[in-house]
């Protein structure tokens, strides 16, 4: 009795409706609240901005005449400025709110607070960005003691009003409060046990009414206050609520995975509620206009009968297939139909809707451009066009480019149902299952037995690049994006997990634990999810992606569009075959290093780092040249007709020994040598830090004889295709080039070289000589270098450590760090740091261009592919961006739309 007498004496009058108090002339003030309703809205479908996406959704069905509920939005600078005022609303913003209730009141015919005719609202959420289910939303809004009896009595429904009650409460104190939402569902369940039944629409009225006041003690024991009864009280709280969760754990991975601001804010809406659980004749759905897992052109639809919003999004019951809406309320589903399908005309887009069917009449809650699978952008995108919907400038920018990744790799069939058991970096996308084997050798043995396997190291180096070829996937426990694993991972196209620190492997037993609890021994089958990162145990079913249709269309429009070259790094003649599949113009960067490692010939290698005179080395080298030239005509054979840049020996020499004692004394033996000898190649050769050692370039300059042997296996490759009437167009990189002496000197000895063999030939095959640019003082000294080269190539990994001066496998451990406290808003090794990076790019540009007007310029770093980078290259006037053969498509797509930016950037100037 005592509540429900100070119930009676906090409710409003009806006279004196709780929206007339205390609002001040808001004339004068910034706008932080646009009103929609009535067939007009304050606000517009672009204005997302401001208004967020559900928002400016709102505000543009209602000015198309839709049937949409009356409410306001807040916009996102008063969240924003909530937050930099200390989690207080900004001036005159309340005011606006209280005046903008007062509007929907008198749209929807009822007052907020009465307890005769009781509005009750909605807040949501809604950012410019979608993020669905990252943010808070309550439903039933303004539901007291005295507004549920006239609820009851307008309705003549007691069920009805008892279950927006409880849902109400379970919202704001799961929401508002943070109590646990277990602790509600528990009674929920506890009284369906009780009462032995399964739906929660099986409890009738009385059940209700005591879960009601169940919740009501559980929210008074959590919070150590009554539940509050002042609905104005309430809305406050919830505007809150729904601005505090921008920053709540969800929304913060959410857009940390996507790349979304963090100082956009979110958007408050406050929306007239209607009730889907009224009874048999009201319902609410989610729907797509077109399938987004496929793209067909069909309704894409679940719905609820008897059922509030919450039901379909959260799972509570399973939702029913959209014909079963069509058989029960055919004129809302005949007015959904031409609600969606106009919609999609005016928008132009595959949509994601909500609505609500109350007591017959339907009432749209949302609209907003849906998400979708890679296939179904890609299909969509198509056919929209053939639709004639819009154009191919507007089907290519519709399409994010990171998204054909999907395409390109084996993926997990979704309906595979594994435990993610822990999770690191996603280094090269696509699945791969297999059992688990730790080292390289164990690798091959396992595939040349057609076994497929998952090669754990803690982390890989060149020696490994065997164990990884014929491994199905490579798991790691350190390194970053651009580690070797990572590296050769996305070159090889295999999925590829890196930096996975909650894994602990022991090589020697042939195991590793995770998180120091679960155990994956040698042959233990594992699951790699390259896409996320995720690790999980046992064996998933994988699906295979196909590359026709739709995925051609597009590119072929892409390749219309786009000004940029797109080459390939590869180091293989298969890697190269892949590469001119994927639509590779030529190749960027192959990497010699990686032909040394081969077993045929890294004894030879190995023969000549132990040799201690000239004419030694050269008898070592000219074991390898032979075949160093037969990995060049396999690879210009493939890519007959398109340019080759092939990059000389750049790793420091100590890469080919081994360094473990069991490793040194099986080579001592093999190679008839002292191990004492070997232990002492390998301490003269140790560099403190080897990245900035004797490497690139400087290998040949002190050993000149490594790169004339290089050279020469390159042009006696490309003089004997070219005899066998195949064109071949060698561009032959100097790397790691400080100082324009350094080039001259290589260079010289190039064309030497390059010279005596078409001499010997008797051919006229051109050949070009560039250099790698990598290090700041090539890019300050550029109009010193250019002379000497007849093009660069931006290797933007190593510029990206040397001018940070940050190691790549080492920043793995602090760099995650320093994003997620907004030191650096990007891994710099993973998108392309413009302004540090890009700013020593643009210098050497235009230094190198001002020597020599039509000097080509590319990049082969793996930024190549990254969009955001690729789009920075067209601005900087690059002629081509070189990547991994599985990002080509990426890549083209990117440089299109960088045309197509700019071309509608060049046109908003020129109307301004």
């Amino acid at each position: 009795m005592k509540k429900a007498s100070v119930t009676t004496k906090k409710a409003p009058k009806v006279k004196k409706p709780l929206t007339t108090q205390k609002v001040r002339n808001t004339a004068k003030a910034k706008k932080w609240v646009y009103f929609f309703g009535n067939g007009k809205a304050e606000g517009k479908g672009d204005m997302k901005e401001l208004l967020g996406g559900k928002g400016a959704g709102l505000a543009e069905m209602t000015n198309l005449g839709i049937p949409v509920p009356a409410g306001f939005t807040i916009t996102t600078e008063a969240c924003n400025a909530f937050f930099t005022s200390g989690k207080k609303h900004p001036p005159q913003m309340w005011d606006q709110v209280l005046e903008n209730l007062k509007k929907v009141e008198k749209s929807m015919g009822m007052r907020f607070g009465d307890p005769v005719n009781p509005l009750l609202v909605s807040v949501r959420s809604g950012a410019k960005f979608s993020m669905p289910g990252m943010m808070d939303t309550v439903l039933n809004l303004g539901l007291t003691p005295a507004t549920l009896q006239g609820i009851i009595t307008r309705t003549n429904n007691e069920r009805f009003g008892y279950d927006a009650y409880r849902r109400f409460i379970t919202m704001f104190g799961t929401i508002v409060m943070g109590i646990d939402r277990n602790k509600f569902e528990h009674v929920i369940e506890k009284m369906k046990k009780a009462k032995g039944i399964e739906l929660d629409t099986d409890l009738d009225a009385g059940d209700l009414k005591i879960v009601s006041e169940e919740f009501k003690s559980i929210y008074k024991n959590e919070t150590g206050s009554d539940f509050p009864n002042d609905p104005l009280r309430q809305l406050e709280l919830a505007i809150n609520a729904v601005f505090g969760s921008w920053f709540g754990n969800r929304a913060a991975k959410y857009r940390k995975l996507n790349g979304i601001a963090d100082d956009l804010g979110t958007a408050c809406n406050i929306q007239s509620m209607v009730f889907g659980n009224i009874g048999e004749t009201s319902g609410t759905g989610v729907g797509f206009t077109r399938d987004p897992s496929t793209g067909e052109k069909k309704f894409f639809a679940e719905c609820l009968i008897n059922a509030q919003g919450e039901d379909v999004v959260a799972g509570i019951r399973t939702p029913l297939h959209i014909e079963e809406l069509a058989k029960k309320m055919p004129k809302a589903y005949a007015d959904l139909k031409k609600i969606y399908q106009k919609l999609e005309k005016h928008y132009k887009d595959m949509l994601d809707i909500e609505f609500t069917v109350q007591e017959g009449t339907l009432y749209m809650l949302q609209t907003r451009v849906g998400k979708r699978t890679a296939a179904a952008a890609l299909k969509i995108a198509t056919d929209m066009v053939k639709e004639k919907l819009i154009d191919k400038k507007t089907a290519l920018l519709r399409i994010d480019p990171a998204q054909i990744d999907q395409l390109l790799h084996p993926m997990i069939d979704p309906n595979s149902n594994l435990k993610v058991v822990c999770k690191g970096l996603p280094a090269s996308p696509g699945a791969a299952v297999g059992r688990v084997v730790f080292n390289a050798e164990d690798a091959e043995h396992a595939a040349g037995l057609n076994e497929k396997v998952i090669l754990v190291r803690t982390e890989t180096s060149p020696e490994d690049i065997g164990g990884m070829a014929a491994a199905q996937g490579i798991l790691t426990a350190r390194g970053g994006m651009t580690s070797h694993a990572a590296v050769v991972g996305r070159g090889m196209g295999k999925c590829c997990v890196v930096g996975c620190s909650a894994i602990d492997i022991n090589e020697n037993e042939k195991y590793f634990t995770i998180n120091g609890s679960i155990t994956v021994r040698e042959g233990d089958a594992v699951t790699l999810n390259g896409t996320t990162g995720e690790v999980m145990l046992g064996e998933a079913q994988l699906v295979s992606s196909v590359l026709k249709g739709d995925f051609q269309v597009i590119m072929k429009w892409a390749d219309e569009a786009r000004k940029l070259g797109v080459r390939a790094n590869a180091d293989t003649p298969h890697d190269a075959k892949v590469a001119r599949e994927f639509g590779a113009q030529g190749i960027g960067l192959c990497r010699t290093e990686h032909m040394f490692f081969e077993a045929d010939r890294i004894r030879a290698v190995r023969e000549m780092i132990l040799s201690d005179t000239r004419e030694e080395r050269e008898r070592a080298l000219a074991k390898i040249l032979p075949m160093q030239k037969k990995d060049f005509i396999g690879i210009f054979r493939e890519m007959a007709g398109l340019p080759v840049t092939i990059r000389l020996l750049d790793p420091p020499l100590h890469e080919f020994l081994p360094h473990t004692d069991e490793d040194i004394q099986e080579l001592a033996r093999e190679m008839n040598v002292s191990a004492d000898r070997l232990r002492a190649k390998n301490k003269a050769l140790h560099e403190f830090n080897p990245m900035l050692g004797h490497r690139g370039c400087r290998l040949g300059v002190t050993y000149p004889e490594i790169y004339e042997m290089q050279v020469r296996a390159i042009m006696e490759a490309a003089c004997e295709l070219a005899q066998q009437k195949v064109k071949v167009f060698p561009e032959i990189m100097i790397p790691l080039v400080g100082h324009v002496n350094e080039l001259k000197a290589m260079r010289d000895i190039t064309v030497k070289v390059a010279d005596e063999v078409k001499a010997k030939y008797k051919s006229k095959t051109a050949y070009a000589v560039g250099t790698m640019i990598e290090l700041p003082r090539a890019c300050i000294t550029s109009d010193e270098i250019a002379p000497y080269a007849d093009f660069y190539s931006f290797g933007t990994n190593d510029l990206t450590q040397t001018a940070y001066g940050l190691s790549r496998d080492d920043a793995g451990r602090f760099l995650p760090y320093y994003i997620d406290v907004k030191v650096l808003a990007e891994d710099p090794f993973m998108q392309l740091d413009q302004t540090g990076v890009g700013a020593l790019m643009q210098m050497a540009v235009d230094k190198g261009r001002k020597v020599k007007k039509d000097m080509k310029l590319g990049i082969c770093g793996e930024h190549g592919g990254d969009p955001s980078s690729v789009e920075f290259c067209h601005r900087l006037g690059l002629d081509y961006v070189s990547c991994s053969p599985y990002r080509i498509p990426i890549a083209r797509l990117a440089a299109a739309q960088a045309v197509l930016r700019k071309a509608g950037k060049d046109l908003s100037k020129s109307t301004v």
